[in-house]
């Protein structure tokens, strides 16, 4: 490259930006033809461009304004929800408290329930036991009466040496001898 200038210089032209061109100072016709596409670029820019530009801003300004809204606007919502679900959990944990005191009370009635129904069903066994008792004891004593009285017969008999033939000297003796038995018992006691 630098043959070139020296080329251009021996044939007596002069070397660009040696005639006195100014570096912050362009040609004035490089100014006029830079001037006119600016200024069509401009007017176009101004016509076309720039309100598509302000539509789009605008339109993008307002999605905004309205996501916000929107936003705030669930924001209440959910805070509503929220307070909602909270007044129904406490009115659930007011139902679950009655619930389980209505349950302890009826546990309660039930037990005393239970406590009376067992309480009757022993008294009822224990008379129908002391009934049985009774009559078992009857029978028995029925029974001893009748052997006892036949031993003191036969004993009566081997002692006196006859026989007690008449039934109504047999109960006589049985009778008193039994009563006899019977005062003895008690003073024994």
């Amino acid at each position: 490259m630098t043959n070139v200038f020296y080329l251009l210089a021996a044939e007596g032209e002069s070397l660009p930006l040696e005639g006195g061109n100014s570096i912050l100072l362009p040609k004035t016709y490089d100014i006029v033809w830079s001037i006119i596409p600016f200024l069509v670029i401009l007017i176009v820019f101004w016509k076309y461009v720039l309100p598509k530009f302000q539509e789009v801003l605008t339109e993008r300004e307002d999605r905004i304004k309205g996501g916000i809204q929107r936003a705030e606007a669930a924001q209440a919502e959910a805070k509503a929800a929220l307070e909602k679900y909270n007044a129904q959990l406490a009115e659930a944990r007011n139902e679950a408290a009655e619930i389980r005191e209505q349950a302890r009370v009826k546990g309660k009635e039930i037990e005393a329930e239970a406590r009376a129904n067992a309480e009757a069903e022993s008294k009822r066994i224990i008379e129908s036991g002391e009934k049985a008792l009774a009559a078992e004891r009857e029978r028995v004593v029925g029974e001893l009466r009748g052997e006892l009285g036949q031993n003191s017969i036969s004993l009566a008999e081997k002692i006196l040496g006859k026989e007690l033939s008449a039934d109504v000297k047999r109960t006589e003796s049985i009778d008193s001898f039994l009563s006899e038995l019977d005062a003895i018992a008690p003073a024994g006691k």
